[in-house]
């Protein structure tokens, strides 16, 4: 791994903590100092910055000026904070504060993830980085994988299906910490589904933004699950299985199980063609008949073919992990 730069984790000073609060103190937004533009965010804007109050790096995520006065757009803005604050698990990013910014705008605080998400290191194993090949092997993919979706099983114990379910929303820390982030288009029970029933057609727009604009289905067309491309009213945590079985298939074969030349062919191979096995697709990996297995039942059209919760999901992934460690040990 690259050597992290010398700042990338201060030392705390004992001046830092025990210091009195000075005259200026408040906790109006001018307590955030240094806001740097973060990659990401969806239709909103993310910013690093410095908690002057605190003294501690955090993460801030406020509507764009151009969404300032879409009533959508703000009320999703303050679902994705509550959810996220109110998901309180190890697996979710604590959320700090819910407030207005200096010129009204809606903004909430959180922790600021250092690391990459998983989309970058499959890409970096894909193009054979002797680093990350070696850093992170199956077993600690699987790993990365049962953690995320310990999220999913806490979120839908709690009624919230996050419907957004893909590598790049599983952020692996620095120090092994897991997050699954952005829950912007998570369905909260006693709220109806967002989005219409028409079918979308490629016009080769960003399809990653139309899908999570309001007014459209939520979701992103790779991960989507056959009831999402449908449009069902019907939406419940088996969506968020599937979507994980294709992080899981990603993780096996380095690619993606339905990807079609065009989103129209994208939706039908989600809704009618059958993903072949990981170990039949993988190029110089050796997938395990167990992962197949558990991999393809995640992936069923039908949601009632498919594992009926994720708890289900994650318990075969650990007994598979268990049984490989045991022959390993046996050799």
């Amino acid at each position: 791994m690259a050597e992290q730069p010398k700042d990338q984790y201060p030392t705390i000073h004992l001046t830092g903590t025990d210091a009195d609060l000075p005259s200026w103190f408040t906790n109006d937004f001018c307590k955030y100092k240094s806001l740097r533009p973060m990659a990401g965010g969806g239709n909103g804007q993310l910013f690093a910055c410095y908690d002057s109050n605190l003294g501690r790096r955090v993460c801030i995520k406020r509507l764009a000026p151009e969404n300032a006065d879409n009533r959508n757009e703000r009320l999703r803005l303050l679902r994705e904070a509550r959810v996220t604050a109110q998901m309180s698990h190890p697996n979710t990013v604590p959320v700090y504060e819910l407030g207005k910014d200096d010129t009204g705008a809606i903004y909430f605080a959180m922790k600021k993830i250092e690391g990459r998400d998983l989309f970058r290191i499959l890409s970096l194993i894909a193009q054979k980085d002797p680093d990350a090949v070696r850093e992170f092997s199956l077993d600690r993919l699987l790993g990365i994988l049962v953690q995320a979706a310990n999220a999913l099983a806490y979120a839908h114990a709690h009624g919230v299906i996050h419907r957004d379910i893909k590598p790049e929303n599983i952020m692996v820390g620095m120090f092994g910490e897991v997050m699954l982030m952005d829950w912007g288009v998570a369905k909260v029970w006693g709220l109806p589904d967002e989005g219409d029933t028409g079918k979308l057609k490629d016009t080769g727009e960003n399809l990653e933004e139309r899908l999570t604009s309001p007014g459209q289905r939520p979701g992103t067309p790779l991960y989507m699950s056959p009831e999402q491309v449908n449009g069902s009213k019907n939406i419940d945590e088996r969506t968020d299985i599937f979507s994980t079985g294709v992080v899981l298939y990603e993780i096996l074969a380095l690619r993606e199980p339905f990807r079609g030349r065009t989103i129209d062919e994208t939706f039908q191979n989600i809704l009618y063609a059958p993903a072949e096995p990981p170990s039949k697709v993988a190029q110089g990996r050796k997938v395990p008949k167990r992962l197949d297995e558990i991999c393809l039942k995640a992936l069923e059209k039908k949601p009632g073919d498919r594992y009926q919760s994720i708890q289900a999901m994650i318990n075969a992934i650990r007994d598979f992990r268990a049984e490989a460690l045991d022959a390993e040990g046996r050799e």
